[in-house]
């Protein structure tokens, strides 16, 4: 449909608001190119008057949606709010599964995201580049938290009081030799987590598998939600780990932290 036929078929119709048509042409005039803007240049790039521009200019930075420093108009942080209704519809696995998707594509590796489900992790998103593990995983797959990188990666952000009523419940049962069963070492495990803001477990669920996990730290301080790359240790050290992995994954936990 041609831009004028859309002008004719709006001017027609009584439940179209053409205000709020022009706002928001006012709101997509801003862009990774052009974060600020002058009165003149969103009057041309939406091609409305000056006048109405001014208006609506005006009135989003009087609902503080926008900024102006005597010249340059710009989006404030609140305009997330508006993209945020639509995320919070939406289902978390269907919100982290791009980024799981982009850490396998920039590292090659099978990617997670889990949240805490009792005393186990329960996978919401996979993105599997290749099956690493003797059993299969799959969106809502549990795992015992103790042994795997997310489960310490939420585990270690939880209040101290939770950590203790988790560990009077739990048994910490070797998986393999290289599982940590005993709970002061545990608790120091999960410091140490906490401390460098990641989790590795080097073949404590199962040999031949490494993986390394970050939190989704959100807004409030909270963790209820951590992602992970897995692999095999006889093709990735821990060292390549940390530096190959914890930039893809630090970078989409970042992302993810505005959107939960």
């Amino acid at each position: 449909m041609h831009d004028q036929d859309k002008e004719d078929q709006a001017g027609n119709d009584r439940d179209f608001v053409a205000s709020l048509e022009k706002g928001l042409l006012v709101i997509e005039a801003f862009d990774a190119n052009r974060s600020k803007l002058t009165l003149s240049d969103v009057a041309k790039i939406t091609g409305i008057t000056r006048a109405a521009a001014r208006r609506y200019l005006l009135t989003l930075t009087r609902l503080n949606y926008a900024e102006f420093d005597g010249r340059y108009f710009s989006l404030s942080p609140r305009i997330l709010r508006l993209g945020y209704a639509y995320l919070s519809s939406t289902s978390l696995s269907a919100r982290v599964q791009p980024f799981l998707e982009r850490i396998s594509e920039e590292t090659g590796e099978s990617s997670s995201a889990a949240i805490l489900d009792g005393d186990d992790i329960v996978y919401i998103a996979r993105s599997a580049t290749r099956r690493i593990m003797s059993i299969g995983l799959g969106v809502g797959s549990r795992l015992p938290a103790y042994c795997t990188s997310l489960g310490r990666a939420i585990l270690a952000y939880q209040p101290q009081e939770s950590i203790e009523a988790y560990l009077q419940r739990v048994r910490l049962e070797a998986r393999t030799p290289k599982t940590v069963t005993d709970k002061d070492q545990f608790r120091t495990v999960l410091q140490d987590t906490r401390a460098q803001g990641y989790a590795l477990v080097n073949e404590e669920l199962e040999f031949g598998l490494r993986s390394i996990a970050v939190p989704v730290i959100q807004k409030t301080g909270q963790v209820t939600i951590a992602l992970n790359l897995s692999a095999q240790a006889g093709r990735v050290s821990t060292d390549e780990m940390k530096e190959r992995f914890l930039p893809s994954l630090n970078g989409a936990s970042e992302a993810l932290r505005y959107m939960l």
